[in-house]
């Protein structure tokens, strides 16, 4: 199962795939990204993949491809790529130029995208839940860096994920400056107590996730009590279920935080049943 990377209408593969060390992205994370995967064969949600990507850009003042253009791109490296299911990760640059921080430096932005086999978590974590650590490296404060910026700056959530592996866990939690729960490296996070599902709002400074999206469609179409509210680590504690949601890993259980079990530590019914129902979207044509 191949690895496909398309750089400016060129499609390669992963040893072939070259960009300029001048590029903006490689220098200085000057970039703007989304994930997505397909299901079927085909990238799920990409349209609201592709606006949110158009959000970014115009958040740092970058100039995009045509939307057009970019889905045609992303639908042109699955083929060559056919793979049976595939991740997808797009990728805007600022692009090359003179080194300065200035972006008037750059030249043109350069698309990359790039297709590889689905890579998400394993069968025993879907079926028997993950263990999360709340780190002590804190969210990005909004007035610093736009959470509604999904870009390659990303050394927050690397320092991030790494304290949490070294405590052996499979995702990071990070706290904004306050001490409130924000979200993962790579995830949001949704704790359950007396059947009411909650979630950090995105006043927090969290980036408003796609897959957040779909489980509040999914619950109010179901008839699932959910709420944005202000959380603690000490709400998560003592939550009765919580769970973790990505464009990558759909809706995975947490059953231990920072070695504390959940609930009894094993995913609970709600859990469950969000799992479901998102499984069932995804499996729509």
């Amino acid at each position: 199962m191949p690895t496909r990377v398309y750089i400016d209408g060129v499609i390669t593969d992963e040893n072939d795939a070259k960009i300029s060390v001048f590029d903006r992205g490689f220098l200085y994370g000057d970039s703007v990204y989304e994930v997505t995967r397909t299901f079927s064969g085909k990238p799920f949600a990409l349209e609201e993949h592709l606006v949110r990507l158009e959000k970014s850009a115009h958040g740092i003042g970058m100039e995009l491809p045509a939307r057009a253009s970019i889905r045609q791109a992303v639908l042109d490296t699955l083929a060559a790529a056919a793979n049976p299911e595939s991740y997808v990760r797009i990728v805007v640059t600022r692009g090359a130029g003179e080194i300065g921080l200035d972006p008037a430096l750059a030249d043109r932005p350069r698309l990359v995208i790039i297709v590889r086999p689905t890579t998400g978590p394993e069968r025993r974590q879907i079926e028997d839940g993950v263990e999360i650590a709340i780190v002590s490296v804190r969210r990005n404060l909004r007035s610093a860096i736009d959470p509604n910026v999904k870009s390659g700056n990303y050394l927050n959530s690397v320092l991030a994920i790494g304290e949490a592996r070294r405590r052996g866990a499979y995702e990071a939690l990070m706290c904004d400056a306050d001490g409130r729960l924000a979200e993962g490296s790579s995830s949001n996070i949704f704790a359950v107590r007396a059947g009411l599902v909650k979630t950090p709002a995105l006043a927090v400074g969290i980036l408003d996730g796609i897959t957040r999206r779909k489980v509040f469609e999914l619950a109010a179409a179901n008839g699932i009590a959910t709420a944005e509210a202000e959380l603690r680590p000490d709400d998560l504690y003592g939550a009765d279920e919580a769970f973790l949601t990505s464009s990558v890993r759909g809706v995975l259980p947490v059953v231990r935080v920072s070695g504390r079990p959940i609930g009894d530590g094993r995913p609970g019914p709600l859990t469950r049943r969000i799992q479901t129902l998102y499984d069932e979207l995804t499996r729509k044509p």
